[in-house]
């Protein structure tokens, strides 16, 4: 299992990509929340708001995952990074793997 998180630029933004992903069977749920964000772009550190998208996912399925978030995200460089889950519950690990489409 892992996470893939994902920054987006506001709640709509997010649930698009939720529902999207969610819907190709490519992740088996989301988390959202807004967070705030200070980055190196174009020269300068910015600051912004935005929101975070947290999907929960098999590892077989990040690069298609990575390529439909490209088609939808509206940033020019989406963060877009998977982190390894190394410890779940049994039932919550079963949960992930059957929702996800082979």
């Amino acid at each position: 299992m892992i996470l893939v998180y994902v920054t987006c630029k506001d709640l709509e933004e997010a649930k698009k990509i939720s529902k999207v992903l969610l819907e190709k069977r490519l992740a088996a749920c989301t988390n959202f929340f807004p967070v705030s964000s200070m980055y190196w772009w174009d020269k300068s550190v910015k600051l912004d708001s935005e929101f975070a998208l947290v999907l929960k996912t098999v590892k077989e399925k990040f690069r298609e995952i990575e390529k439909e978030i490209k088609k939808v995200h509206s940033y020019e460089l989406p963060c877009i990074v998977s982190l390894n889950v190394d410890e779940a519950s049994k039932d919550f690990l079963e949960y992930i793997k059957k929702e996800i489409k082979d």
